[in-house]
């Protein structure tokens, strides 16, 4: 909609440059307009109230949908629209809906339909040894320990050298290496910790001594999704083992290894601190789930934005179209350069509502005239009806958007016209001719 928008303002502006008004005149005029059609927005705004628990959930299911109806998975929006809204739905409002809290996981194979939400963190089943498979794949209420520890034998950086005058001591040096990792090992069993992460390798010594003693453990655990367990179970993430108790433990409600597809996920669930979801997107090839998440990710987005302002506009044009009509209205009552500019500005937002119609394969004319219409009539949410090429009531038939989505795009379209038009001169670098017509031009340069 910015892009969209900002380049039909350039548009409309052309003739006014190129007879020769002034752009900081023409900048005045679209910031006059921009300021009008916020001031617009916030006054026809519908307000829902956030106490009513069923009726707001109603209205971010909508306005889910709503985004999801030009996606490729348009036809499963009732699926993914509910899914987005659970998702925003459950974190912790505390944190001003942080969508980082938000995890999507992909996994080729399966229905679309297959996809789920896991109210909780859920990553895949990391790099491990032999041993694991030894270890217990479900425990409730555990405790977490949360490393960036390497548990593991290592041989030394090249060029490292030793000198001794005894044999003997060589085998003490050895028993030293062999303390040191164990005294780890054993700091992590006293802690009482029955899962243990760590971002740095966990080796296949760890990894059997943890399984002996019914330890589930993961190494090489992304940074992303080790500071998402950490938020969610309340543990905090050692560098060192020296001083390891239950106090930087976290610790959640249930933890059990599932399969999901060909692979594996490791899913915490009951998190008592910071909640978080994590959504498991499945589809037929890699392609179409890039795809499916993209969208998905713009579902949330418009959910999350209905979340923190609770306002909301009709779609389908029909907001744009009575801005369109305000902006006309108010120009009238100008009597400078400015009602020239406004007026441009308005028949900007004509773009996006014939922007729709042509999509859809409509007769632009005929639904913009229809619209114009409805709008002189005080039909202020009369949008263009995708289902049967003409125009509707957008609010009846809940296609709607977050009012705080409108406010940005207008301004930043606004600020992105301004922001060209104040451009004095370009300059541009000459392509680089051939030699020989380098010589032909000067024959003796």
């Amino acid at each position: 909609s910015v892009v969209v928008l900002a380049g039909e303002l350039l548009k409309n502006i052309k003739g006014f440059v190129e007879d020769g008004v002034h752009p900081q005149v023409i900048i005045k005029g679209f910031k006059t307009a921009s300021s009008l059609a916020l001031k617009k927005i916030d006054e026809i705004a519908v307000k829902v109230d956030k106490k009513d628990e069923k009726k707001f959930r109603n209205l971010l299911l909508r306005c889910a949908k709503t985004a999801l109806n030009s996606k490729l998975i348009a036809k499963q929006k009732d699926f993914f629209g509910k899914m987005a809204v659970d998702a925003v739905m459950h974190l912790d409002s505390d944190i001003a809906l942080d969508l980082n809290m938000v995890g999507i996981k992909k996994v080729p194979g399966g229905s679309t339909t297959d996809s789920f939400l896991v109210e909780g963190v859920a990553f895949k089943k990391t790099f491990s040894y032999a041993g694991f498979e030894q270890a217990p794949k479900l425990f409730k209420d555990p405790l977490i320990c949360l490393l960036n520890v390497e548990l593991e034998l290592k041989s030394e950086s090249s060029n490292a050298e030793i000198r001794i005058k005894d044999p003997a001591h060589y085998q003490s040096i050895v028993d030293a290496e062999w303390k040191i990792i164990y005294d780890k090992l054993k700091a992590i069993v006293a802690s009482g910790a029955k899962i243990v992460l760590s971002k740095l390798p966990i080796g296949d010594l760890a990894t059997q001594y943890f399984a002996d003693r019914d330890i589930f453990c993961a190494g090489r655990v992304t940074a992303e999704d080790l500071d998402r367990v950490a938020k969610a179970t309340g543990g905090t993430i050692q560098t060192s083992l020296n001083d390891l108790n239950k106090d930087v433990l976290g610790k959640c409600g249930r933890f059990e290894e599932k399969q999901v597809g060909s692979e594996r996920f490791n899913v915490f669930t009951g998190c008592p601190e910071t909640k978080t979801t994590t959504i498991v997107l499945r589809g037929g090839a890699e392609q179409f789930i890039a795809e499916t998440e993209r969208s998905l990710h713009d579902s949330l987005m418009v959910v999350k934005r209905t979340v923190e302002h609770a306002s909301v506009v009709g779609g389908g044009g029909a907001i744009e179209m009575e801005l369109s009509k305000h902006l006309r209205d108010y120009a009238q009552t100008v009597d400078t350069k400015q009602q020239l500019i406004i007026g441009a500005f308005a028949r900007a937002f004509e773009v996006i509502p014939r922007q729709l119609a042509d999509n859809a394969g409509f007769d632009a004319t005929d639904v913009m005239n229809d619209l114009r219409t409805a709008h002189h009539q005080g039909n202020i949410w009369c949008g263009v009806d995708i289902d049967n090429e003409g125009v509707c009531d957008t609010m009846k038939t809940f296609v709607w958007e977050p009012a705080h989505n409108k406010r940005n795009a207008i301004a930043a379209a606004c600020e992105a016209a301004c922001m060209i038009l104040s451009v004095d001169e370009t300059i541009k670098n000459p392509k680089a001719g051939n030699i020989d017509d380098a010589r032909r031009i000067n024959p003796r340069g």
